[in-house]
């Protein structure tokens, strides 16, 4: 059993290093324009998702996406940005940042995404958001205040200079330390993009331990 297991786990890494050693700039990923800096300042290689909650490709990338973020190493960390590429967009972003502020956002996410893509709501007006909300253990004057408050336009701010800076038009987008933009059209597929966001995160660890050394 243990034998099988090192054999597994020995394979598994050798799998890694070949898809890190056979990723292409320009092909399976590009780097962007400016690096920006994401996630906390704590030495863990970040990987951030930047998507809009109307995004039937986002929605679809949930569940390879979230099956890849269960298996990740102590070293690297995951986080989601909204994307503020017109008003709807907006508007779900600061659901989203709400949400987050609230405390419900684990809870809020995926049936916030089932809700627009399963059920045909459009969760666009501050009222609508706050009854949905509501049922999360929060009331409806919680939910109002939140989403018109200073800490949500601040995190707007941030997003669409974020945005602007990765100099992003499109979603879903992994951002993999800051610096590279792994896309649907660059890693081949939706199911692919965990995969070449995982050869990117062993290529900076790779450079981290030879700095160090």
């Amino acid at each position: 059993m243990l034998k099988s297991l090192m054999m597994g786990l020995a394979g598994l890494s050798l799998s890694t290093m070949a898809v890190a050693a056979s990723i292409t700039e320009g092909e399976d990923y590009t780097v962007a324009p400016n690096q920006v800096e994401l996630g906390s300042d704590d030495g863990k290689i970040n990987v951030t998702e930047v998507f809009w909650y109307g995004c039937p490709h986002c929605y679809s990338l949930e569940d390879p996406l979230n099956a890849w973020v269960a298996e990740l190493p102590d070293d690297v960390e995951f986080e989601r940005m909204p994307a503020t590429l017109g008003e709807t967009w907006v508007k779900h972003a600061k659901a989203f940042y709400a949400a987050q502020q609230l405390e419900i956002l684990d809870e809020v996410h995926e049936d916030f995404f089932d809700a627009i893509h399963q059920e045909g709501e459009q969760l666009t007006e501050p009222a609508d958001i706050a009854a949905f909300f509501s049922d999360y253990g929060v009331s409806e004057e919680q939910a109002l205040k939140a989403l018109d408050g200073f800490g949500v336009k601040s995190q707007i701010n941030r997003a669409s200079a974020t945005m602007r800076n990765l100099e992003l038009m499109g979603v879903p987008a992994l951002i993999v330390d800051g610096r590279y933009i792994v896309s649907p059209s660059t890693a081949g597929s939706l199911d692919n993009m965990p995969r070449i966001a995982e050869a990117l995160v062993e290529q900076i660890r790779s450079e981290q331990e030879s700095g160090a050394q």
